[in-house]
């Protein structure tokens, strides 16, 4: 009997677009392509299975809880701008029946305006980091294997913010010398309040300091794309936040008193 040949079998079991397939043998489908670009969104993951969880997912729950966390943030500093506004506002009656006022409008340090000049800069540089991360080429090229351009560049625009936000809170120390220095000032509500304002401002971009430095180290020892991504999203998105609350607070220093 003549032998009979039987084709090898195929798993008619995988559905069109599994993962498998388009795969370079590494058992993971490219980061990126031309469907989906990138900053973010191109991860190519908008056509896998249903109930599989891919990279984009994994980026969206980073970023609300990033936000969620500044939402408290947000609320921290609302509650001490209001009571800023109500103490300056607030006054008492002296032996005389005369309205008194303690409030004494703060001169602000002129070095604030170059703090702040500064801070802004290194939320460009932030941005230029957080969108090198997401860089098509440069992403494909390394989930080829060819080397680590997109943590590269991260790396350079992520070391300039440190620098920068170490200027910043350097800044910030000469200032409150500065007020210090002022003895028309002690004991002045307005002073207080400018103390609390910025001190707390620069403890949570302390906090953005320490990311910076995290981000910097897992972009060095992370073999895994997604996670140096998730890692420098995060951080950067946080030093805008700090960037723009700035912005704020020192406005309402310098205009609000």
């Amino acid at each position: 009997m003549a032998p009979t040949i039987t084709p090898p079998e195929i798993d008619r079991r995988r559905p069109p677009g599994d993962i498998r397939e388009n795969d370079n043998g590494s058992g993971r489908r490219p980061p990126t392509d031309k469907r989906t670009g990138g900053n973010g969104e191109g991860d190519n993951w908008n056509d896998r299975p249903q109930g599989r969880r891919g990279p984009r997912e994994r980026l969206s729950q980073v970023r609300v809880g990033v936000f969620f966390g500044l939402f408290a943030v947000l609320m921290f500093f609302i509650a001490i701008v209001s009571a800023f506004f109500v103490t300056k506002s607030n006054g008492h009656f002296d032996a005389y029946s005369r309205y008194i006022n303690d409030w004494l409008p703060t001169a602000i340090p002129s070095i604030l305006w170059l703090n702040t000049a500064v801070l802004i800069v290194s939320s460009a540089s932030a941005e230029l980091a957080r969108r090198s991360m997401f860089q098509e080429q440069d992403v494909m090229d390394e989930w080829l294997g060819l080397g680590r351009p997109t943590s590269r560049r991260a790396t350079l625009w992520l070391s300039i913010t440190l620098a920068l936000g170490i200027v910043f809170l350097s800044g910030q120390v000469v200032a409150w010398k500065q007020l210090a220095a002022q003895q028309r000032y002690r004991g002045n509500p307005s002073s207080h309040f400018f103390y609390l304002i910025t001190y707390a401002h620069a403890a949570h971009l302390l906090i953005g300091v320490g990311a910076l430095v995290a981000a910097l180290v897992g972009l060095h020892r992370s073999r895994r794309m997604l996670t140096r991504q998730i890692l420098v999203d995060a951080t950067v998105w946080y030093w805008h936040a700090m960037g723009v609350l700035w912005l704020l607070l020192f406005a309402l220093l310098e205009f609000g008193q």
